[in-house]
């Protein structure tokens, strides 16, 4: 069956759009125009999400200041079908367009302005009663839309996503704490056998990290809350109303339930974004933190038989097609992937941070596209880590001793008691033997055995 098509037009001209999307003519040139990616590379969802807040905030506030409300109301109920996700294949735009991301604003005003009218009973493309420019993007410039929301997307993922998958995952990672705080095991330094730590206490590094990751990505909320509405074009707010962007902020805070403000200055708020910089900094740090983890964890887990195998890992699928019986630290790997995937964006994101040029910065679409791809792999990252691995890891507590047992860096603990000459010595002659460090020194009369265990095994 064909497909059919009603005609729009820009200042251009008119162009065919398909009859049953909402889009209007200047998303159907910026699909023509930009055929990059293919639909793997649309904006986000949760950006386009943002911009229905966005546009509903500024139509209610464009009613104080005088916009018809029958046109207000239907913007708003379009808008609301916008955050909800119900008109997401009405919005076909890739990441790939102009800078500014204007193409983008115009397809969430044309279906807006579309949906609004078929809600008033009206003609599709015809632009009345609710036009795209002058009713659903009134008061506003896509220098200023876009902006704003990319940070409303970003804060709302954070606050809702990715805080509560990192506290989860600090949580169970706690619990392990707590399960193995009696384990005394050997530590590691340079990969090399160090002095004693309990099993619990290497989990508390991991632990703090964590913690360390939540509070940083917690402290660039405030910026990230500060929103560009109101600047207009190049920051002077043209065309708009005094007051506009103080009402915005808050009806956007009443919508979202989350707290946004005008940011101070506007002019920095179009031409650099510097908090999308520093969000992507901490994220940074948390895959950074993530991929220390949970590359400690597989290696403490290798084995079965012929590696660490301090600790035994859930058992989740087959690791192998050539092996049989063979379990790989998949959970791990994944999420070392992930930490990889969000470096690399935060080098994109640093790249499209610095070519703020004037009074605007043009690379807004990767950025965004760039930092929610962060939050959200971090968020799925550490809810799948969280669940597939770490509460199921249990420790192999005859494997640890045995190691422990073995390891001649007790020699250290024994410094005070027979002086470093003494100890080296007993240190070496296991060695060269191939006995416990116990055996050595009580050969060479320098304790007892029971004195060797008490000295060693109470001090750690």
């Amino acid at each position: 069956m064909s497909q059919k098509f009603r005609s729009e037009k820009d200042t251009f001209g008119p162009l065919q759009v398909p009859a049953d999307r909402y889009w209007g003519a200047q998303t159907q040139r910026s699909l023509q125009n930009f055929d990059i990616g293919g639909p793997q590379e649309r904006m986000p969802e949760p950006l386009i999400e943002a911009f229905g807040v966005l546009k509903k905030a500024a139509a209610t506030v464009n009613k104080s200041f005088g916009l018809d409300p029958k046109v207000a109301d239907a913007i708003c109920q379009a808008a609301d079908e916008v955050i909800a996700g119900k008109l997401h294949s009405h919005f076909p735009l890739v990441v790939f367009q102009t800078g500014s991301g204007t193409q983008t604003n115009m397809n969430v005003n044309e279906v807006i302005s579309n949906r609004a009218i078929e809600i008033l009973g009206g003609e599709l493309g015809s632009k009345n009663p609710v036009h795209p420019n002058d009713h659903v993007n009134m008061s506003q410039s896509s220098n200023d839309t876009f902006p704003t929301a990319m940070h409303v997307a970003s804060v709302t993922q954070i606050t809702n996503s990715l805080i509560p998958a990192l506290e989860e995952l600090k949580a169970a990672l706690d619990k392990k704490r707590a399960e193995f705080d009696d384990i005394i095991k050997i530590g590691r330094t340079h990969l090399q056998d160090a002095t004693p730590l309990t099993l619990g206490q290497e989990f508390s590094g991991y632990v703090k990290q964590v913690e360390n990751g939540i509070e940083r990505v917690k402290a660039v909320i405030p910026r990230l809350s500060q929103l560009a509405q109101g600047g207009t074009a190049v920051g002077t707010g043209l065309n708009t109303y005094v007051g506009f962007d103080n009402k915005v902020a808050a009806e956007i805070s009443n919508i979202t339930g989350l707290s946004f403000e005008t940011a101070e200055n506007k002019f920095e708020a179009l031409a650099a974004h510097d908090a999308i910089v520093e969000a992507s900094g901490a994220l940074n740090t948390v895959a950074v933190s993530f991929m220390k983890i949970a590359n400690d964890i597989r290696y403490l887990g290798s084995g079965p038989r012929c590696g660490l195998g301090e600790l035994s890992l859930p058992e989740n699928e087959p690791g192998s097609s050539i092996m049989p019986g063979k379990v790989n630290p998949t959970q791990c790997e994944a999420l070392t992937m992930v930490a990889a995937q969000v470096m690399g964006n935060n080098t994109t994101i640093s790249v499209a941070g610095s070519y703020g040029q004037f009074e605007l910065n043009v690379f807004k679409p990767v950025l965004v596209k760039n930092l929610l791809q962060s939050i959200r792999l971090l968020a799925d990252g550490a809810r799948s880590f969280t669940k597939n691995c770490v509460v199921g890891i249990e420790a192999n507590r005859d494997t640890i001793n045995k190691i422990l047992n073995e390891s001649l860096m007790l020699a250290t603990i024994l410094n005070s008691h027979l002086g470093y000459d003494n100890v080296a010595a007993a240190a070496k002659k296991a060695h060269k033997e191939g006995t416990k460090l116990i055996d050595a020194t009580v050969a060479l009369g320098l304790m007892t055995e029971d004195e060797f265990k008490k000295i060693a095994f109470v001090s750690t």
